[in-house]
């Protein structure tokens, strides 16, 4: 285990020393200047990826010159922005960054940039917000891990196409009962719009419209459930509405510097409006509460090795990389006990 305190490496805001005119002219249009990160990936990502989309579409590739763009464009969009975008995106969804005469980026990013990384309209949003921040981890809740062994590959498996086959119909249903057209209702159309508009474009090009849209929604719906899993794998039975006890933090991480401080899952639910730059302070000032709940926070890894080490119940090479808050746990084996019965499921 690693003593704390640790001294945290995870990105803050630090103002520059001077802006150029681009970024001049975005932070007229940004409500927030500590938000000027992601006009750089917004500005990226229009030059790196969509006009590499819209060419495959295109007959001017032919054969062997269709892949030499696509491996790399696959490539680029899914494994190198994908992270970037899909964190990006769970940050607009939570705080309003545009002026007024700039929210329709919001809907422009929503119904045009998503679908190039396998989101659907708004039906992130929805979920995420309508549902997620509402009820937690909780059984109500679609995406909830509590049903399952979290440390059972079988399991993630089952909680996967579980979501994927039933999880927006099920998720606007919650909706419907509760009369919540504003969410339930862009909702279905994110989901109806992407199933239509998918298979119209195979018709235009199969080949580039699985490249292009239909595996990168695939892979998202893995990527964003293996997510969550790893987030809520560990859940105190006791108190399972306690947000530090029933969701991960990863600090000092390469991921964080990526992904917009991701790893601090728990301070997010704690406060979910928060600035991603703000978690490394909130963390340092809340030992008390993570040491009360016996906090899983762990230090230098993330979400990855974490799923990977659950899959393999190496709990050891967990309790190596767990920082323990002031003594919290008294040995390694009892932090080992205490995460084991964390990832058993429950109602």
């Amino acid at each position: 285990m690693i003593k704390f305190p640790v001294v945290v490496t995870d990105p803050v805001y630090q103002e520059p020393t001077k802006y150029n005119a681009y970024e001049r002219w975005w932070l007229k249009r940004l409500k927030d200047k500590r938000d000027l990160p992601f006009i750089a990936l917004l500005t990226q990502i229009h030059l790196a990826v969509i006009p590499f989309a819209i060419l495959l579409y295109t007959p001017l590739l032919q054969g062997w010159q269709w892949w030499a763009v696509a491996i790399p464009y696959f490539y680029v969009s899914q494994f190198y922005f994908k992270g970037s975008f899909g964190l990006f995106l769970h940050c607009i969804c939570h705080r309003k960054i545009w002026q007024p005469g700039v929210q329709w980026m919001q809907k422009y990013i929503y119904w045009f940039i998503c679908p190039l990384f396998g989101h659907l309209g708004e039906g992130y949003y929805s979920h995420h917000i309508g549902m997620h921040h509402v009820v937690g981890n909780m059984p109500e809740d679609t995406s909830s891990t509590m049903r399952y062994q979290r440390d059972s590959f079988i399991d993630f498996l089952k909680y996967w196409l579980r979501f994927m086959v039933a999880g927006p119909a099920t998720t606007a249903l919650y909706f419907i009962k509760r009369k919540m057209p504003r969410f339930y209702v862009p909702l279905s159309w994110s989901e109806i719009l992407f199933y239509v508009f998918a298979i119209a474009m195979c018709f235009v090009n199969l080949k580039a419209t699985l490249l292009v849209f239909i595996v990168p929604f695939v892979f998202a719906r893995f990527v964003m459930m293996l997510g969550n899993w790893t987030q809520h794998a560990f859940v105190d039975p006791v108190h399972p509405d306690d947000e530090f006890a029933n969701s991960v933090i990863c600090i000092n991480t390469p991921y964080n510097h990526k992904c917009w401080n991701d790893g601090y899952h728990a301070f997010h639910h704690f406060r979910q409006a928060a600035h991603y730059t703000e978690y490394p302070a909130m963390f340092m000032a809340m030992q008390k509460d993570m040491k009360a709940s016996k906090a899983i926070v762990f230090n230098g890894i993330h979400y990855l090795h974490v799923f990977f080490w659950l899959m393999t119940k190496r709990y050891d090479k967990l309790a190596d990389n767990l920082v323990n808050i002031d003594a919290t746990f008294a040995s390694k084996q009892e932090a080992i006990a205490v995460m084991q019965s964390r990832t058993k499921r429950f109602d």
